[in-house]
């Protein structure tokens, strides 16, 4: 192993198995910050927010040759965040709300370079329809578990439950980290990737995604 360049502030396994793909060497260090939204505060503006604030939380304690990475997913339904169910019971409100429809999900990236400051932000929002899964499949997924820990009370990636149909976008993203967005908001620090991050996706996500190469390109596109 080589030296660390990065330092995700995030314990999220999924966000270390994402960043992983890039090629790029980092540990891990957990920021931990109020997650609480402001008054009137658009989801854009928020996950934004939030990633700065955990990489600028991360920063304190990380060497200067560093670069701290901050994350932070929502999803969104109209004009509401909804966070982590509190327990089963608003897991499967949760479902029943998302189910049938489209909403979207919000991740926000901020990268930190210690060296001279220089920080970094990219916003990446998705669509994301929901499939009319039955009221048994919502019942027989939040008795896994899984949803308890996940935003909106789903993972895109769940083997069984499968909630999401005819998907377009940034499937990297709804699982916490757009890979895409992130390659080229290091590129304009002059880090470069060390693999194929589309075909990274592609072989372990196993979904051909249709907007990384206009998002390399630097379009505005998720």
């Amino acid at each position: 192993m080589g030296k660390p360049l990065m330092v995700l502030a995030s314990n999220s396994p999924r966000r270390r198995e994402l960043l992983a793909l890039g090629g790029w060497m980092f540990n891990t260090r957990p920021a931990d910050v109020d997650e609480s939204q402001h008054p009137n505060e658009a989801p854009g503006v928020y996950v934004l927010r939030l990633a700065e604030t955990k990489a600028r939380a991360c920063a304190t304690t990380a060497h200067s040759d560093l670069v701290i990475l901050g994350a932070d997913t929502a999803v969104v339904d109209g004009n509401a965040i909804l966070g982590k169910p509190k327990d089963m019971t608003e897991a499967v409100e949760m479902l029943r709300r998302l189910r049938g429809r489209t909403h979207q999900v919000y991740t926000g990236l901020a990268v930190l370079m210690l060296s001279d400051g220089n920080l970094r932000t990219d916003l990446c929002v998705t669509d994301v329809p929901m499939r009319a899964y039955s009221d048994d499949e919502i019942e027989a997924y939040v008795a896994t578990g899984d949803p308890l820990d996940k935003a909106g009370a789903y993972a895109i990636q769940h083997p069984i439950f499968h909630p999401v149909e005819s998907f377009s976008g940034c499937y990297a993203s709804v699982m916490g980290l757009p890979l895409c967005h992130l390659a080229r908001t290091l590129r304009s620090l002059d880090i470069a990737s060390t693999t194929n991050i589309s075909a990274g996706c592609r072989v372990s996500l196993n979904y051909s995604c249709p907007i990384s190469a206009a998002v390399l390109r630097g379009e505005q596109v998720g």
